[in-house]
């Protein structure tokens, strides 16, 4: 198992496995493996130390990953909540922050159906 960013990732192909790494996606991976003259298909363990020591390089030096990347994105969330804007508000909430629709399709994000009881008449 290599370990890039502080994850330790699995024998899978390159650029599937760099995914597992917070910040990179599927064309983050891509370009990564193009930079560094890594073949995208070939397992993690295949790799040289070299190979892997070029990932780590331009994973540290060109991209916002995990520990960072979820403490910049967390403060973004405090402002929004602390200057009372609509989509903190929401976030306060616990509801939907983009726009989806609440009625029907929020169970993600509201959780489990909690039926109340209507008055009898």
């Amino acid at each position: 198992m290599a370990r890039i960013a502080g994850v330790d990732l699995p024998n899978k192909a390159v650029k599937i496995a760099l995914t597992y790494i917070y910040g990179i996606g599927n064309y983050s991976a891509a370009k990564i493996c193009e930079q560094t003259a890594v073949n995208p298909d070939e397992r993690l363990n295949n790799l040289s130390s070299e190979d892997l020591s070029k990932l780590r390089e331009i994973i540290e030096n060109n991209f916002k990953v995990e520990g960072r990347l979820r403490t910049e994105v967390g403060l973004n969330i405090k402002r929004l909540m602390d200057i009372g804007c609509y989509r903190g508000l929401r976030h306060r909430k616990g509801l939907p922050v983009r726009g989806q629709r609440t009625k029907t399709n929020a169970r993600t994000r509201k959780g489990k159906k909690k039926t109340v009881a209507g008055k009898k008449k």
